[in-house]
Order: structure tokens, then sequence, then C-alpha cells
């Protein structure tokens, strides 16, 4: 299926300007008026929720205070568990430092030489090791040019490598990188990007589908669903796209430098079993931009591919729907399961997301999801337990949603937060998303003055 006109445009436009093409066509204590709930997840632990009241309490513009400008296209940021401290990726291939006197000129680190930057491929994701202010361990994704074992005609290979930080934590060492896995990617479109530790200390990295459209083409495989063509996002078996992976960096196993977390949906097996490949954690995706945790919540945004984005709330084992639904719809049908035939994996439900926009419309509209993160922070108590996402259409705009944990499940309101006059010009396009550890919410966006790294804050 093709795009449609606004949306190649706004594309044909985010390429002229040389930003990355995410569309992929190409804690504060809870107030007085909120409640909370308490529940245990498959992603880890225990998680607690504060519900806002309603979008009447929810402010109608937020701030911006800028940290550090300069940056081409900023598309992650890590903060030091033990420093005032941050970690800024660069889609150009560097990583920079930020602290109290302000942005570090040297690189914490340059991967200029081993990156491939197109419009959705380059340096895509960073997390910071949890033992990160003992062992000074950084993980970082990125694209580089067809590796060994790259079939000819793909477009490159994703690599999710490890280095070693210096012990004052303001560079990393260049020659200790230690490739932890290689993916072949067929296009170089839907590369999703985000890597981040859970609360159970594994690390989850997000896969996109293998790019073209409608997951279909060279590199997509077949599926069950015969209605469409393809492809990866149903295949748990043939390879590691269209889907959410959980690996153990702490340990190897089976000659590979990682293992396998032993509740893993398809622990145990190789891929020869028939089960699925063991690193899965969760599927159904075309290209997961952005993921985040929240008290053991594991929100993944999903960039549509030509009518619906969505954001989910992502269990192990689940299977959010890509390419047989975009959001809560039908993909290219008039009429489609909402579950996989019995004799796939049992007949498992395909999970409807907590959030859905159109490409069309008034209110919260849009092309290109870029994923957020739940405000926990005290600058701005009404936001408190609301969901900070964004668009690549949306200028000088931001979405929140007002998480409801209703029975009957559905999707949970959502309103535009505008960014403030003097400040949104800041924010002509929202990359990505970060959170410290005081709840606080930052923006990585380009705008006047470039791509620069911003606080949210009170209007």
């Amino acid at each position: 299926m093709t795009f449609d006109s606004t949306r190649r445009r706004f594309l044909a436009l985010a390429a002229t300007s040389g930003a990355v093409g995410l569309a992929g066509c190409s804690g504060g204590a809870p107030s007085a008026d909120q409640s909370t709930t308490t529940e245990t997840t498959d992603s880890g632990g225990t998680a607690t929720t504060e519900t806002p009241a309603g979008s009447d309490s929810l402010p109608d513009a937020v701030g911006l205070e800028t940290l550090a400008t300069g940056f081409e296209v900023p598309l992650a940021v890590a903060f030091a568990p033990d420093a005032d401290r941050r970690y800024v990726a660069d889609q150009q291939g560097r990583i920079f430092v930020h602290g109290p006197d302000g942005l570090r000129e040297e690189p914490f680190l340059d991967l200029r030489d081993a990156v491939t930057v197109g419009s959705e491929t380059g340096l895509l994701g960073l997390a910071l090791h949890p033992n990160f202010a003992e062992n000074r361990r950084v993980f970082v994704r990125y694209s580089a040019p067809p590796r060994d074992g790259t079939p000819d005609g793909y477009s490159h290979t994703f690599v999710l490598s490890e280095f070693e930080a210096t012990a004052n934590g303001r560079r990393a060492k260049r020659d200790s990188e230690r490739t932890v896995l290689e993916i072949p990617e067929p296009q170089g479109n839907h590369n999703a990007g985000s890597v981040l530790f859970g609360p159970d200390g594994y690390l989850y990295v997000g896969v996109g589908d293998g790019g073209s459209g409608g997951d279909q083409g060279t590199g997509h495989v077949s599926d069950w669903y015969d209605a469409v063509a393809g492809g990866n996002g149903q295949d748990v078996t043939e390879n590691l796209l269209g889907s959410v992976l959980r690996i153990d960096n702490d340990n190897e196993q089976g000659g590979k430098p990682y293992a396998i977390p032993d509740d893993n949906p398809f622990a145990g097996d190789d891929g020869d079993g028939g089960a699925g490949l063991p690193e899965h954690f969760a599927w159904g995706f075309r290209n997961p931009w952005r993921m985040a945790f929240d008290r053991g919540d594991l929100f993944v945004a999903d960039v549509g591919q030509s009518a619906y984005e969505e954001v989910s709330l992502v269990e192990k084992g689940g299977n959010y729907g890509w390419n047989v639904k975009e959001g809560a719809h039908c993909y290219s049908a008039d009429d489609c399961p909402d579950r996989t035939p019995d004799g796939v994996r049992g007949g498992e439900p395909l999970r409807d997301p907590v959030v859905e926009y159109p490409h069309s419309g008034e209110g919260v509209t849009g092309v290109s999801v870029i994923g957020g993160q739940v405000y926990r922070g005290s600058a701005i108590p009404e936001l408190s337990g609301t969901y900070l996402f964004a668009d690549l259409a949306a200028s000088g705009r931001l979405f929140a949603a007002i998480p409801s944990r209703d029975s009957d499940g559905g999707l949970w309101p959502t309103q535009v937060v505008d960014v403030a006059d003097g400040d949104a010009g800041k924010a002509s396009r929202v990359y990505s998303f970060g959170r410290d550890a005081d709840g606080e919410v930052y923006v990585l966006s380009s705008g006047d003055d470039g791509g620069g790294l911003h606080r949210v804050v009170p209007a």
C-alpha cells in the first residue's frame, strides 16, 4: 500500500532538510485527585500507576528549557546514575556528554567510521548498564554496512554493541567494542532503534519489520495470514524482525555473547524446535520507534503504515497485530481475525493499542508516532502519571495520554499539549524523549537552533 499524499509531502520535506525519516515509508506522589492502582506485570515486577482525574486537569501548554544545542539529529539520551551528566546520541554517529559545564566538545564516543547514515539508519539507540556507576558498560545500537552473514541485496546490518567507558565516565574506549547482536536488514527503513534496560535487569531491543511497505518484499517471510502477503511481524521462527527482544547481557550462552532469560516465551528453543527464536519477548510490530518503562509497564510506540499510529502496553508473549492490523483496524483487508489460528502458538490474541490516532482529522493527528515517557516529576504536578509523546509532523505540539485501567480495556483519552509560544520553535520536529531519575521528561528535537536537548517545564 502506498502512503497518502500528506505523508509523502512531509517525508519529502524531512528528507530535504536532513531530518531522520522516522515515518517508515520509506515521581512524585499522586495528588489528591488521583487514584493509585497496583498490579503485577509480565515485563517485570509490580506496576503502580497514578491516574490523573481527567483531561481537564492537564495544562494547555508546557515550556521547554534548553540544556544543549548543536546536535544534528539527537535520537537518544541516557542519564548517569552517579553524576550530573547526560549522554546524547546523535544520528550521525557520535555520543556527546552534557554536564554542569555544558556540552563537552570532545564526544564520548565517535562511531562515524562505522555507521551507515540514511533517512532511518545511523546511530539509533543508547543504554547505560544498570550498574554503570561501577562497571562503566554502555550499549549502543547502530546501522553498519553489510557484514558477513548479511545476504546479497540487503541494505545493511543491525548492530548492537557494548563499550567500556573510562573511570570518570566522560569517554568510551573506542577499541573496547564487543558486538552483542547482528541482524541482517533487507531495506533501509523500519529500523526502530530503542535499547533499554527493564526493571528485571535485562536488555530490551526494538526491531522493525525489515522495511519497505506492508511487511512485504525482499527479506519478508511468509506467515499464517493469507489475506496480506508477508511478513516478519507475524513470524517468530525465521528471523528477529518485527519484534521486541529481551536478552541477558550479564551472561553468555550457547556460544552467544548473551544469555536467554529463563522466562522468555521461547526460552530453550533454538528455532529448530519450531516454537520460536528465544530472543523474542513480543512481536507483531512494524517500526517500534522508542520504548519506555514506567513502574513495570513497557510502552512501545509503533509507527503506522498509511492510516493510524499507535502506542501499546507490551507484555511478554504478546502479539501486537502487524501486518494483520494497523492499530486496532484491519490492514489492507475488509475483514480480519482478532487472533491467530489455533495451530499458530495456540490461537494467541492480536492485542490492540492503548493509544491510537489517525493521519488526518482534528486534534491528535500525524504521520509518525514518536514514543514518549510517563511524567513522574514535580515541576508540573498536573502531568503526573500521563504519557507524554509526539508525532514527527506535529510541529510545536506534544501529546498527552491519560491512563485508563478499565477492565474492558479501550483507548486512553489523548489530547494536544502545545509547546508555549516562546519555545514552540525549539520543537519543529521531535525525535525522541527521555526521563531522569527524578521523573522529569526531556525532549530531543530540532528547531530554530538546530538539534537540541530540552527539559519539559511549566509554560
